[in-house]
C-alpha cells in the first residue's frame, strides 16, 4: 500500500469500533500516526477499552497511535484531541469524525433527554474537535477534515428522527467548513457510508451486509486525507468499494400571486413546473439566494 501519508497526524473520532476503526487502521497503514479516539464504555479484564485495542493494532504493524478516551460529548473535547496530537506526535494534520449514536425513536415520541443525547455526541461532537482542529490546520496553512454522516442526514429515516436530523446537521456544517477553510488550504468533506457496524448490524438487509464492510469505505476516507487532494466540500455516498457524488439540489422558479389564495391542487402543480426545470446546485446558501432574486428581478420586467 502507498504510504502517502507518511509524517501525518491524524485523529478519529469513534475511532475504536466499526467504521471509525477501519479508518484508523487504514490512515495508519498509509503512514500517518493517529490518535484513536473512543469512550470506554466497556474494558476488559485489563482494562483496556476499545481504542486501546485499535492502538495495538496499529503498533503491533509497525504503526505509531495513542489511544484518547474522553466523551466526544465533552465541550473541552476539541481543546484535548489537539492537545494529544501535538504532545505525543507534534503536529496535527487529519480529522476524521466517526463517534455517533443512533438511539431510535418515532418522531411523535421525541423526548428531550433522547435529543439531547442524540444531539450532543452526533453534532457537538463533531462541530467541537472539527473547529478546535480547524484553528490549528488554518494557523499551519494546511488540514484535511473528513467528518462522517448518514444519508438519513440528507433523505430522513423512519424511526431515527433525531439521527437524521444530527447527520443532516453534520452534512450543512462540512459544507460551511469547506467554504471558510478553503483559503488557508483547509479543505473539508462529508462521507455518507453505509456498512455493517455494531450501530448498524440489526436493521441491515442481509442480503447487502456482506458487501458493506467497514475497511472498503477506508480507502475514501484515505484519500481525501491526503495532502495531495484539492477536494473540498464534496458530499459522498459510499459503501461496498462504489460512491456515489450527492449534493442539495433546487429545480427552476416558478412564480406565483401572493395576492391569491394558493389551492393545494396548484401548489402540486407549481412543484411539478419546477422540478420540470433545470437543477442548480449551490456552494453554499447566499449563491442560492442571489440566484433566486436575480429571477425575481428578471420576471418583474416584461
Amino acid at each position: 500500500m502507498s504510504r502517502a501519508l507518511d509524517g501525518r497526524v491524524a485523529v478519529v473520532t469513534g475511532g475504536g469500533k466499526g467504521l471509525g476503526r477501519a479508518f484508523a487502521l487504514h490512515l495508519a497503514e498509509a503512514g500517518a500516526a493517529v490518535v484513536v479516539n473512543n469512550r470506554n464504555r466497556q474494558v476488559d479484564e485489563n482494562g483496556l477499552g476499545p481504542a486501546d485495542h485499535v492502538v495495538a493494532e496499529i503498533v503491533a504493524r509497525g504503526g505509531r497511535a495513542v489511544a484518547n478516551h474522553d466523551d466526544v460529548a465533552d465541550p473541552a473535547i476539541g481543546d484535548r484531541l489537539v492537545a494529544d496530537a501535538l504532545e505525543h506526535f507534534g503536529r496535527l494534520d487529519i480529522l476524521v469524525t466517526s463517534a455517533a449514536v443512533s438511539a431510535p425513536q418515532m418522531a411523535h415520541k421525541t423526548t428531550a433527554e433522547s435529543f439531547r443525547q442524540v444531539m450532543d455526541i452526533n453534532v457537538t461532537g463533531t462541530v467541537l474537535p472539527a473547529a478546535a482542529a480547524m484553528a490549528h490546520m488554518r494557523r499551519a496553512g494546511s488540514g484535511r477534515v473528513v467528518l462522517i454522516a448518514s444519508t438519513a442526514g440528507l433523505h430522513g429515516e423512519t424511526t431515527v428522527s433525531a439521527y437524521a436530523a444530527s447527520k443532516g446537521a453534520v452534512i450543512a456544517f462540512g459544507r460551511t467548513a469547506a467554504v471558510e477553510g478553503a483559503g488557508k488550504n483547509v479543505l473539508t468533506n462529508v462521507v455518507l457510508p453505509y456498512a455493517t457496524t455494531q450501530m448498524t448490524e440489526a436493521g441491515m438487509d442481509p442480503r447487502h451486509a456482506d458487501r458493506m464492510r467497514s475497511d472498503l469505505v477506508a480507502p475514501l476516507v484515505t484519500a481525501l486525507a491526503s495532502p495531495e487532494s484539492t477536494i473540498n466540500g464534496q458530499v459522498i455516498v459510499a459503501a461496498g468499494s462504489a460512491l456515489r457524488a450527492a449534493d442539495a439540489v433546487e429545480w427552476g422558479t416558478v412564480g406565483y400571486d401572493a395576492d391569491q389564495p394558493i389551492e393545494p391542487a396548484v401548489l402540486e402543480q407549481l412543484l411539478t413546473q419546477s422540478r420540470a426545470g433545470d437543477p442548480h446546485t449551490f456552494t453554499h446558501a447566499q449563491n442560492a439566494f442571489q440566484s433566486l432574486a436575480a429571477d425575481l428581478a428578471a420576471s418583474s420586467h416584461p
